[in-house]
């Protein structure tokens, strides 16, 4: 039965709400732990709210902004990386500072130059530019010296080796710096909401819900996280295999 990914999976989120569950029921404690059932009451009644809808879409197009812009420039330059050593060189002090600071001293810092609103997609672009540029300038360190010396000698078009010899090579390194870096996005994107509460967030809704002690709400808007986190990572991981023309 575990052998099906899904119905593992199925099971695996089952006995995990069963946990919680037990563990609210154990606690007795609503303010320190709610349960599950009352988190999911609270999210159909926010759903069916005005401004939440609008609430998502303004927070997932700020994230999703900086993870994009992320992609486009880790990839461009991971490129320019692998092909000259002198770029590399020169990011590898900005790529190991990005790595190694703590998210909450960029968003502070941030904050004095930036707006409310373009920090979340400032932090989440800074936190997915290493994953993506690292992920691909190691694919693209490990691509065959052979392969790559025969197209060379064949004088095979550059857009002919990026179709037929990088992309296939790359396509592992790209989904896992896709799947990694969405992940952190979300993460980066609300934290930098919660600091800087843009107006109309999901950082703001989770701010006020710590603020006036609302667990239910805080755990509901939580919830929106992942699901809309894992929607979006499932429909554009598979878009993406879909556009390099394989399976995943």
């Amino acid at each position: 039965m575990l052998r099906r990914p899904r119905l593992g999976k199925a099971l695996a989120a089952a006995l995990a709400l069963l946990a919680w569950q037990a563990a609210a029921m154990a606690l007795g404690q609503e303010l320190l732990l709610v349960a599950p059932s009352k988190v999911a009451l609270r999210l159909l009644v926010l759903a069916g709210e005005a401004g939440f809808w609008k609430t998502v879409l303004s927070s997932f197009a700020r994230i999703i902004s900086g993870f994009l812009l992320a992609l486009a420039a880790g990839s461009l330059l991971a490129a320019a990386a692998g092909r000259l050593k002198a770029v590399e060189t020169l990011l590898w002090p900005w790529v190991i500072t990005i790595k190694s600071v703590p998210v909450a001293s960029f968003i502070i810092l941030c904050l004095i130059w930036l707006s409310s609103r373009q920090l979340p997609v400032f932090i989440a672009f800074l936190m997915v530019f290493p994953v993506v540029y690292s992920n691909l300038l190691e694919g693209i360190k490990s691509a065959d010296p052979k392969l790559l010396e025969m197209a060379k000698l064949f004088r095979v078009p550059l857009l002919r080796r990026v179709k037929y010899i990088y992309l296939p090579h790359l396509r592992p390194f790209i989904l896992s710096a896709c799947g990694v870096g969405l992940g952190l996005a979300w993460k980066a994107g609300v934290t930098a909401e919660i600091i800087g509460i843009p107006a109309g967030s999901i950082g703001e809704r989770l701010y006020e819900a710590k603020v006036y002690l609302d667990t239910a709400d805080l755990f509901a808007w939580t919830v929106v996280i992942v699901l809309v986190s894992v929607a979006f990572e499932k429909a554009f991981v598979r878009l993406l295999t879909l556009l390099m023309g394989g399976r995943r």
